[in-house]
């Protein structure tokens, strides 16, 4: 079983006293011969859209061999603001609506679920707890790299900082370090937050029955997989992390919207779109999923490259990015008409 199928297994467990009696009632059948058709159709989907997230997620880790790609290049900025507009667009255009939608359902009882804004509260406590994780995360890293850096220095006595007493003491990490350590950080905290949302769209169309659903599904997810896959690639290039490290967090990406697409398949007999449980579980994995995604763009993508130096002191690399930023959250918005 993925993390993803054994977060919604549990999330099922939680929801299950606030769900509605009559769970059936809202929830819509297809005919045999719809679901013969769509079963070669997630098959389709499922390596579509591994090819195209493996081609997104490649591309800004091929920097590594392509001079222009790598992270000390202007290029890289503007491939990462439109990367962060992808990001940011997926969050506000089509994973919040999504949530919304799901918990104000009719399909769900009137109360609570018609009287408090949960899709709002759960993006805004998911945005929270997502910084309070970047800086406990960046804090204890910190302090484990000081404290590496100390041992070493003691060992080599030339290298030891001392106080005017004379004792060895700790530091804190500064400059590149520090922002190699937050570095990894954001792309592991990034890589969370789209795979929250991947397995859901990956659930979503395995378990949907309807051909005219999943043809334009599977177009729109490949694009969609295709343009996230740019952006956290581009954030795991800039961690700079070991290869084999690259590789583990490019591979999970990859594969969990086509692992979520073989789960729903498996399910689909027994799912049901519209039932109030599987509202829920959707409406707060995607409130949490935009809330991540809106906080890592805003915060710790488009705020940390804009405001750097480099890019303060070029106004031609100020104006590509912008207009990366924007022609990336227009692409994605776009692509709402679809997914």
């Amino acid at each position: 079983m993925t993390r993803g199928a054994l977060l919604l297994l549990c999330l099922h467990l939680l929801v299950g006293p606030f769900v509605a009696a009559g769970e059936g009632e809202c929830s819509g059948d297809a005919s045999a011969s719809d679901r013969k058709r769509a079963d070669p159709l997630k098959i389709a989907a499922i390596f579509s859209i591994l090819a195209s997230g493996s081609v997104g997620v490649s591309i800004p880790l091929l920097g590594r061999w392509v001079p222009a790609l790598r992270p000390e290049k202007d290029w890289f900025f503007v491939i990462k603001a439109f990367a962060a507009g992808v990001i940011l667009a997926t969050g506000f255009i089509h994973i919040l609506p999504d949530a919304f939608r799901s918990l104000t359902s009719p399909c769900l009882a009137p109360s609570p679920w018609q009287d408090f804004p949960f899709a709002g509260f759960g993006a805004m406590v998911a945005a929270i707890g997502t910084l309070a994780v970047d800086a406990l995360a960046t804090g204890f890293l910190g302090r484990r790299a000081a404290a590496v850096g100390d041992a070493g220095a003691s060992a080599a006595e030339d290298d030891v900082e001392v106080h005017a007493s004379g004792h060895a003491h700790g530091r804190v990490p500064q400059g590149a370090e520090a922002q190699l350590i937050r570095d990894r950080v954001i792309s592991q905290v990034l890589e969370l937050g789209i795979v929250m949302h991947s397995v859901i769209i990956g659930i979503t169309l395995g378990a949907s029955k309807s051909p005219e659903t999943i043809r334009p599904l599977m177009a729109a997810l490949s694009f969609h997989q295709l343009f996230e896959g740019m952006g956290l690639g581009g954030s795991i290039a800039q961690a700079k992390l070991k290869a084999r490290s690259m590789l583990k967090m490019g591979v999970f990406f990859v594969l969990t919207t086509p692992s979520g697409i073989a789960v729903g398949t498996a399910i689909s007999s027994a799912y049901k779109e519209s039932s109030p449980t599987a509202l829920i579980v959707e409406g707060v994995l995607n409130s949490a999923s935009a809330g991540i995604l809106i906080y890592m763009a805003l915060v710790d993508l488009l705020a940390q490259d804009f405001m750097n130096a480099r890019v303060q002191s070029r106004p031609m690399l100020q104006l590509l990015s912008t207009a990366a930023l924007l022609l990336g959250a227009g692409l994605m918005s776009f692509l709402a008409k679809w997914a």
